[in-house]
């Protein structure tokens, strides 16, 4: 199987112009985040490779600099799902199994790249995407910020045997009812924190952005919706993160100072 991991990265951006550029702790995001994809290559058996995919000769310039491939797409790409399949168009790739890898989540541990890799090689399916079951005190953090920004965060419900996905949503789900003795009986939760890191089979890939939007995924704002509305197969893949370590991505100068605080204190998320 030929694995291919793309990695999205456009300068512009209306908070955080030139984003793949901007240093945390001394490193660019985007050298962070292609350090990330070399450690999945390397530790990964199979044929896997990875490029950087750009509308700008400036991010270009710097990935060369770094030793990253990369390929110029479109500056008019709407998503990075978008840009990853013109670069996979225009690479005339042969890869089987497309990981979209966001270039803008330096600390996404290369773990996470490896489990959906496997995944997808020991079963193929339409597309493949990894969750991480929360402890009783992650939810109720997560249920804190719901109450200031109830768009924050995305929980999965899946058969935890086959991890066929059974929706996506920006409410906390399942329901949960005698919850007082669910948490005397274990510290983790039944509710599983989805991880918007996708792979794509090679058929999927092609048509994604041609399958019309999901009514759900409108009014949730998830496009992985849009696969499920359409009648294809979407596999959750349990993955462990270890902690504080594992953060969301970089929109702003506020999160590159979070980035670093969080470094400063415990340390990079993975080496080498």
């Amino acid at each position: 199987m030929n694995t291919l991991i793309i990695i999205p990265a456009r300068y512009g951006s209306t908070r955080l112009p030139g984003k793949p550029l901007a240093m945390i702790a001394g490193q660019t995001l985007l050298s962070r985040v292609v350090r990330c994809a070399q450690t999945a290559v390397r530790e990964e058996p199979s044929n896997a490779s990875f490029v950087v995919a750009t509308d700008d000769a400036r991010i270009g310039r710097h990935a060369d600099e770094i030793g990253a491939p990369w390929v110029m797409t479109p500056a008019d790409c709407a998503t990075g799902t978008d840009r990853a399949r013109e670069a996979f168009i225009k690479l005339k790739s042969e890869a089987d199994f497309i990981i979209n890898l966001q270039g803008d989540s330096p600390f996404t541990p290369p773990s996470f790249l490896t489990a959906m890799i496997r995944s997808f090689s020991g079963q193929p399916c339409d597309l493949v995407t990894p969750v991480v079951r929360m402890t009783w005190a992650q939810l109720d953090q997560l249920r804190e910020e719901k109450k200031t920004t109830p768009f924050t965060g995305t929980t999965a419900l899946f058969d935890e045997k086959t991890g066929r996905a059974h929706w996506f949503s920006k409410n906390i789900i399942p329901a949960i009812r005698k919850e007082a003795a669910l948490r005397e009986a274990s510290s983790l939760s039944p509710v599983w924190r989805h991880i918007g890191l996708y792979g794509y089979s090679r058929m999927m890939l092609g048509l994604f952005a041609g399958l019309p939007e999901g009514r759900y995924e409108a009014l949730e704002g998830l496009e992985q919706l849009r696969v499920i509305e359409n009648g294809y197969t979407i596999r959750c893949v349990p993955v462990q993160t270890s902690g504080d370590k594992f953060m969301s991505g970089i929109d702003s100068p506020e999160d590159i100072t979070r980035a670093e605080a969080l470094i400063a204190t415990q340390g990079e998320p993975f080496t080498d």
